[in-house]
């Protein structure tokens, strides 16, 4: 399942513009449904500064860790604490209730340089 008005990285996370010019994150469900049952998850603090590509968070599997990465640099205005308390939520709602963090974008140009779904499914064929 893809999110048609998302964009990814090819290491799958996306992202949305969402309320406040704020870019909601979160990871894809393809990228949920290869790690298989989530252990645990560890998220940024809010004002935590970062640039496009860097680690934001990292999510624990029975399979692996993975490291996120952050689609556009800016600051993380906010965190889904709750997440963190029930990965569960990760499986039934990726492009949902399950997002990451907010990001306040200080170029909103990086989000423009993401794949968009069409970029994303032909990249997940390859």
């Amino acid at each position: 399942m893809i999110d048609r008005q998302a964009m990814y990285l090819s290491t799958h996370e996306w992202a949305k513009k969402g309320p406040k010019s704020l870019i909601t994150v979160g990871l894809s469900a393809y990228a949920i449904e290869q790690l298989g049952e989530i252990i645990s998850l560890e998220l940024p603090q809010v004002g935590k500064n970062l640039h496009q590509g860097d680690v934001f968070g990292v999510i624990q599997s029975v399979k692996s860790a993975v490291e996120m990465c952050v689609p556009v640099s800016g600051k993380v205005a906010v965190v889904n604490a709750g997440l963190s308390d029930n990965p569960d939520l990760l499986k039934t709602e990726a492009y949902g209730k399950a997002w990451m963090i907010q990001i306040e974008p200080v170029s909103p140009a990086e989000f423009d340089s993401l794949m968009d779904a069409e970029a994303y499914e032909k990249f997940l064929q390859t």
